[in-house]
């Protein structure tokens, strides 16, 4: 538990740049044959970070289903490979009003992902699939903190949208193994980059 506490005061305080729209307008990727079907989440030992709002358990994870459904539904991929998620948030910090220009806290989220082939009966990845993400920037929030300036209901939006956006490009990076027909070459190389080096790396430089 401590350090899943570490890792959310450390995303705090690491930096997004881009801004989410409420509608899905980015442009589709290549997912393969990519058709999403169950998409479970859940959040059985969801941690607060400190000095982060409450959030309601029930509606961060209404919202991560949400963002999911908006980005990666049959509106926008409708292939025939059928892919079902379970994804487990494992950790949250909503930023509370902070001292402006001086103490800019943000919001992140943990969690990870776990892609079952349908056709297969069984895990596309056998480690889960972890994803660190930040809130995004808005006009409000580039000069405070967005405790200030959003609900703990539209910083959980923001969240997941982003959440979502990172499942839809870890689908894209493993679009080879989406299709009817995959070489062993490609099998091999795909579901292997699981865990997050980088923002790993960089989670124990903001801890040291």
């Amino acid at each position: 538990m401590f350090r899943l506490v570490a890792c959310i005061v450390a995303l705090a305080a690491l930096v997004s740049c881009t801004v989410p729209t409420k509608d899905v307008t980015d442009e589709v990727l290549d997912l393969g044959d990519f058709v999403l079907g169950h998409n479970i989440v859940v959040a059985p030992d969801i941690k607060k970070g400190p000095l982060s709002r409450e959030a309601d358990t029930e509606a961060f994870i209404a919202s991560m289903k949400n963002a999911i459904d908006a980005r990666m539904g049959a509106s926008r991929y409708n292939g025939t490979r059928l892919v079902h998620f379970g994804v487990n948030i494992n950790g949250y910090a909503l930023a509370q009003k902070g001292v402006p220009l001086l103490l800019q806290p943000k919001s992140a989220i943990i969690l990870t992902v776990t892609a079952w082939d349908d056709r297969a009966g069984g895990k596309f990845n056998e480690e889960a699939k972890e994803i660190f993400v930040l809130e995004s920037f808005t006009g409000s929030s580039l000069f405070a903190s967005s405790g200030f300036s959003m609900t703990a209901e539209e910083q959980m939006a923001n969240l997941t949208y982003n959440a979502a956006r990172q499942i839809e490009k870890w689908m894209h990076e493993n679009r080879a193994c989406l299709v009817d027909e995959v070489s062993k070459e490609d099998l091999e190389n795909c579901w292997n980059d699981n865990r997050n080096e980088e923002m790993r790396r960089q989670l124990e430089e903001q801890r040291n």
